[in-house]
């Protein structure tokens, strides 16, 4: 995919449009064509630990960004534009500005500032958008494994804030707390029942 496309290409992904808590995170990514890691693959095909040495790998030849969109801004803009904010920030916070994004499914962020290409299941054909995907999500988990020892009891150093079955059982037994989605339809309905039974 990136030969196809001259200049200096940066891969964009982004985690977390689906847990009921925690950032949306997103990674833009250039790699070096003269170093690119060994194994490098969609996230979602690596073990932990493979994953874990791709990304020393990325971070030691690559140009990286990270950015987040808040769980405020998640319920004020909506998920879909909050995710495409992080985008937009991640691209924005790369050392040298690239001449072409490659952004992960059908839609472009609209704040982008460079010409870009949406490329659907892009973190299995493009190399910079796997490695994007990498980042993004080991920068969001860790995110969420800290919150967890935070906020004990919900299982967000497993499910990283996803709708499990015991996140669910947790939000029931120990109410919401602020780093969760109020918009997201479990948590605005748990809010709503302990509205009704208060009043």
């Amino acid at each position: 995919m990136e030969a196809r496309i001259c200049g200096r290409v940066a891969g964009v992904d982004e985690v977390g449009r689906g847990p009921l808590a925690g950032p949306v995170t997103a990674a833009a990514v250039v790699l070096d064509p003269h170093a690119i890691p060994d194994g490098l693959d969609d996230s979602k095909k690596l073990t932990a630990r493979k994953r874990e040495a791709v990304l020393d790998a990325i971070l030691g030849s690559a140009d990286v960004s990270v950015a987040h969109a808040s769980v405020r801004e998640i319920e004020e803009l909506n998920i879909l534009r909050a995710s495409h904010l992080a985008m937009e920030r991640a691209v924005a916070g790369l050392r040298i500005r690239p001449d072409h994004v490659l952004i992960d499914g059908t839609m472009l962020p609209r704040g982008l500032a460079v010409r870009a290409t949406p490329v659907v299941r892009g973190d299995a054909r493009s190399l910079s958008i796997a490695a994007a995907s990498i980042v993004a999500k080991i920068c969001r988990d860790r995110i969420m494994v800290d919150l967890a020892q935070q906020h004990p009891g919900y299982g967000w150093e497993t499910n990283m804030g996803y709708p499990s079955k015991s996140h669910r059982l947790a939000l029931e037994n120990l109410g919401v707390t602020p780093h969760h989605r109020r918009t997201f339809k479990p948590v605005h309905n748990m809010l709503y029942q302990e509205k009704i039974i208060s009043d």
